[in-house]
């Protein structure tokens, strides 16, 4: 699991190329909703250990977030052969999101 969002984020071809589940998390590192959701994250992502996980720094003007019409931090996209197949917003548990990965891929 990423653990610090990252400035340099992949294109949206990249994005829309990958083949098996992933997860695209857009947030900031000083937002305080996005740290917050860190330890549900951790909790729901051991459980799913293989899945690639995308940590994207977001922002104004930022077009990767844009392109999935990011309003809130942290967004969690969760993809399937580069498609959206769910979405979690301001998470407030682990369930949420285990959820969410487990419409994208079996526990590993």
């Amino acid at each position: 699991m990423e653990r610090t969002y990252q400035e340099a984020a992949p294109s949206r071809a990249d994005i829309d190329a990958l083949t098996g589940p992933a997860l695209l998390e857009f947030g900031t590192n000083w937002c305080g909703y996005c740290r917050a959701a860190q330890a549900p994250l951790a909790e729901a992502y051991a459980d799913y250990p293989g899945i690639r996980h995308f940590k994207v720094e977001d922002g104004p003007g930022r077009l990767l977030g844009r392109s999935f019409r990011v309003k809130l931090w942290p967004t969690m996209i969760f993809l399937q052969d580069g498609k959206e197949v769910a979405r979690v917003v301001r998470p407030e548990n682990a369930g949420e999101i285990r959820d969410a990965f487990a419409q994208i891929a079996q526990p590993g």
